[in-house]
This record gives structure tokens, sequence and C-alpha cells, in this order.
């Protein structure tokens, strides 16, 4: 199959039902839950794909901002990308996600991530793994931490606001964290008919130093208490996190949460008795490449440049020789330099994030470069492990 596609705003109300009843068949939900959620996102924020006379796709993007290096990058979320069955492998997919890099790239947005149900659609695109979303468990016998340093103060009527300053403030430290986009929020907030959600600030009412919301359901194998969100900023918030869920053992068999592959939450407990319940990774995609990499932090301390050489088979700005000048912390982009360290933009995305190493990206066939260069993008990108809490 070959066609001609039109991209184009969702904006028609045929249209709109059209592509619900698309992302229905797609995400195997039913009963307006695809209604809501364009309702949610917005109308304006979905993009179409037209081809064979017909709507055929449709995906959603969600302008927000992610954290590196202390700083807020903007970064458009792509989600729900869906395409009618009956046209997949038509090609209508990849025009899809190349139209809408070229006018995100049109718009100035660095970066772009999404979740992908297959990562070989998205890496012919430029996308490629950035960062970790995982579940962690542990039964709460295992927990044992008793002392709670500070008080509990339960939150009645939820409003996501409340909780705006304190997310922030551990967003900024945390390599990858989304600054969320309001849906994202919405749908945390939101419980769903089958659970009872509960919300707590952790410490005094005036100076909180944390916060817990959580729903909990019952199950054949026991009871489970499920943290949907939480910010500890800390060491006593730390220790009250644990001691609170500790105390929910005659009911409640496990706990789950989301947090880092390697979570330093995990260290308060007495054994290794926390487990990695699942794991993915996000992809990402470099949009801009001079915006991305001038816009966020650095380790303070180095002083170093990286001369970049740049192959981007859809963005013709992001082609060529770069050189990345890091100081005090940020980096400034000029055009051309020597080429020392050769990459397809797609392997631009994990040495970004600082998922994988430039050593380990080199054996891994992914990039090529002289010492110097790889020793000046190891200073450079040398982070923690990036990951984020939320699925989109």
């Amino acid at each position: 199959m070959t066609a001609q596609f039109e991209y184009s705003t969702l904006a028609d109300p045929q249209d709109i039902q059209q592509l619900i009843y698309i992302l229905e068949q797609c995400f195997i939900s039913g009963f307006g839950g695809e209604e809501a959620y364009v309702n949610l996102i917005g109308v304006e924020n979905f993009r179409i794909i037209r081809g064979f006379g017909q709507l055929v796709g449709g995906l959603a993007t969600l302008d927000m901002g992610q954290w590196w290096g202390g700083v807020r990058v903007p970064m458009t979320g792509i989600a729900a990308v869906g395409i009618a069955p009956e046209y997949r492998g038509s090609g209508a997919a990849i025009a899809l996600m190349q139209q809408t890099l070229k006018e995100l790239y049109a718009r100035g947005i660095p970066l772009s991530a999404l979740y992908p149900a297959v990562q070989t659609l998205y890496r012919k695109v430029g996308y490629e793994q950035g960062g970790s979303w995982c579940n962690w468990e542990v039964a709460t016998r295992n927990i044992q931490v008793r002392e709670q340093s500070l008080p509990l103060q339960p939150i009645v009527n939820i409003n996501h606001q409340v909780f705006h300053q304190l997310y922030q403030q551990q967003a900024r430290q945390t390599h990858g964290y989304l600054d969320r986009h309001p849906a994202i929020w919405e749908r945390l907030i939101q419980p769903d008919e089958k659970e009872t959600f509960y919300a707590y600030f952790i410490g005094t009412k005036d100076k909180p130093e944390g916060y817990i919301l959580f729903s909990q359901h019952s199950k054949e194998d026991g009871a489970i208490l499920r943290i949907k969100d939480w910010v500890i900023l800390t060491t006593a918030a730390a220790q009250t996190f644990w001691s609170f869920l500790a105390s929910h053992r005659s009911q409640i068999e496990h706990v789950q949460w989301r947090s880092s592959a390697i979570d330093s939450l995990t260290l308060l407990l007495p054994e290794q008795t926390a487990k990695l319940k699942n794991t993915m990774r996000w992809m990402l995609r470099v949009v801009d490449v001079v915006k991305a990499l001038e816009m966020r932090g650095y380790p303070s301390g180095i002083e170093t440049e990286l001369h970049l050489d740049i192959q981007d088979n859809l963005l013709d700005a992001n082609n060529g020789k770069f050189i990345l000048s890091v100081a005090n912390g940020r980096g400034e982009v000029t055009k051309g330099g020597k080429g020392e360290l050769q990459l397809d933009v797609r392997v631009l995305a994990p040495l970004y994030t600082s998922l994988f190493t430039p050593y380990h990206l080199q054996i891994a066939g992914q990039l090529d470069g002289t010492e110097t260069a790889i020793s000046a993008a190891t200073q450079i990108f040398a982070g923690a492990s990036p990951w984020m809490a939320d699925f989109f």
C-alpha cells in the first residue's frame, strides 16, 4: 500500500468521533474511555493523518517540561499513537510521527518523549531509550521501620495545586522527572470507580516535607497499598514515609510504588526485601540539537568542549558538526569543529539523559569517537540514572 498522507490538527466533529473510534480499537478501551481522554488532553492537542480518502490515525501531544541537570527543558510528550488496524503497515504511522516532529521543531521544542508499544517505529524517526519507569514492591512485614519523626496530615479535598510546590522541589533534583502536564495531574488525583483514594502531607500543615497519595486494593493473595505519587524532601520525611507504610501491616500485604531503577528509598530498609516488580524504558528524541544542549544543566566544576558530528535524516538543521562548550554548569553550542564524536541523532538521546555512558554506547556500536571526545562526553553527561514516575 502506498498513499499520499495529509497531516492536520483535529477540529471537525466527525473526525473527532472517528479518531475516538480508532483509539478505542487500538487501546482496547470502551464505555467512553477514549472520549474522556480526548476531552482531558484537549482536542487542539491532537494531530491526525489522512490517507486512502479518510482519517486513518492520530496522536496526542502534551506540552510540558523535563528536568535535566537541575534545569527544566521544554519537552512534548507523545501519547495515544493509534492507526486503524486495516491501515497498519501502510506508512501512516511513520508519516504521522515525521510530520509531528517537523511541527515540534518549527515550534522551537527541544525534546520529545514517549512510551513505545514497539521501538522499531520510533527508532526510525530518531527516538531512542532515554530512561526508566519502574514499579517496586515490598511486603509490609519486611519494612520494619518504626520511628515516625513527623506528623501526617490527611488531605480531604484533594486539589493537585496543593502538591505542585513540593513536587517541583523533588523534580528539580531528579534526572528525567516531568514538569507535569495538567492532564497528568488530573489523572493522578482522579480515582477510578474501583478504588478509594487517600492523600497525606508528611510534616506540619504550614511546612510539609513531602506527601503521599495512595489507593488500597483487595486481591486474592492479600491487599495491596498502591502509591500513586510521592515526594520526600528530608531524612525525617523518608523515615516517616516508611513507618507510616509499616503501620498498615495488619491489613495490607504489599506496598507498591514507582521509583528509579536504583532506588535510594530502599536504603532505609533493614534487608534487600524490596523487589523491582517490572520496568520499561521510555524513549526520547532530541528535536532541536542546539536548544536541547544549551538549555539543560551540566555538572558544575567541569570546563571542557565536545566536538560532535551528528546525522539526522529527518530534521536538516540538526545535521553536521557542532562544538558543545561547557562551563559553570551551562552549555553553549557553536557550528563547526573537528567532529570527533560521530553519532546519529537517535543515539544522542541516551547520551543526553545519562542512561548509557559514551563508552558503553561505543561498545554497542552506537557511536564512534576519539579518546578525547569519549572522555569529554563522559564528564559532560555524567548523571544519576534517569527516570520518571509518570506513564502517559
